[in-house]
């Protein structure tokens, strides 16, 4: 076997496994691929900076059982299921930074994906949700 042929091999193989993990994927992560094309993400450690300053709001879509056990302090409150029913009494100005998080970036990039269509202008999902607000060591209260 000569080298042009073990890399077809191993490219092959790696065709296979790709197209493997694709199929696995599941409607509710694929409909969170397509969300992430359309939308800004934003690391913890940013949001976390603009949050202390006053730039941004973070709202935390997640549900009130997650919240209550543990959320970022300074955070509003908007579960998933309702933040677009809640969002223009809590935030009336469409021009807002709004930070979305929740538990690992999933429902996030969802908020972030329908605010816009509300007329929110400046909407972000924080990468990696409040899984990766904890790994960067940021503070949590309950």
């Amino acid at each position: 076997m000569d080298t042009n042929e073990g890399e077809m091999r191993v490219y092959s193989c790696a065709l296979v496994v790709r197209n493997l993990e694709m199929a696995e994927q599941t409607r509710f992560e694929k409909l969170v691929a397509e969300a992430k094309k359309n939308i800004t993400e934003i690391s913890p450690q940013d949001a976390a900076e603009k949050l202390k300053s006053g730039e941004a709001i973070i709202a935390d879509v997640r549900e009130k059982d997650e919240w209550d056990e543990e959320h970022i302090p300074g955070a509003i409150h908007m579960s998933r299921g309702t933040i677009e029913l809640d969002i223009e009494e809590k935030v009336p100005d469409p021009n807002a930074m709004i930070i979305c998080h929740c538990g690992g970036g999933g429902r996030s990039a969802l908020a972030a994906k329908s605010l816009p269509k509300m007329g929110y202008k400046n909407v972000r999902s924080m990468a990696g949700g409040f899984k990766g607000w904890k790994a960067a060591g940021l503070s949590s209260t309950k």
